[in-house]
């Protein structure tokens, strides 16, 4: 099953885990998005685009159309939602123009600590 694990981490923490790996030689195991803030996080990752996600988990590439029919949203509302997960990389466009959610699974890791 492969993961993609959405989490919220600065780009100095982003840039020493490459180092890290890059240095021995290991990957992570799941692949990973990260964004700077849990605002950004929650901007791209809003309630209507988690539905989309779910109802893309493992389908393979498929339509814009198809995804709005699965999730019974308007095409054009759900193409504005697709555009945005795309721009985040958390949707892949396929050669033939379809779009894909390449991942089985998807985690979400944040961590709040007091101020």
């Amino acid at each position: 099953m492969s993961t993609v694990v959405l989490e919220v981490q600065s780009l100095q923490d982003v840039c020493r885990k490459v180092a890290r790996a890059a240095k021995s030689g290991k990957a992570e195991r799941d692949a990973r998005i990260s964004f700077e803030t849990p605002e950004l996080l929650w901007g791209v990752l809003t309630a209507k685009r988690w539905e989309l996600l779910k109802r893309l988990c493992g389908a393979g590439p498929i339509s814009i159309r198809e995804a709005a029919r699965r999730v019974g949203r308007d095409v054009k509302a759900v193409h504005g939602d697709v555009t945005a997960l795309l721009q985040a990389g958390v949707l892949r466009r396929a050669e033939d123009g379809r779009i894909e959610f390449p991942y089985d699974a998807v985690k979400v890791e944040f961590l709040l600590r007091a101020a």
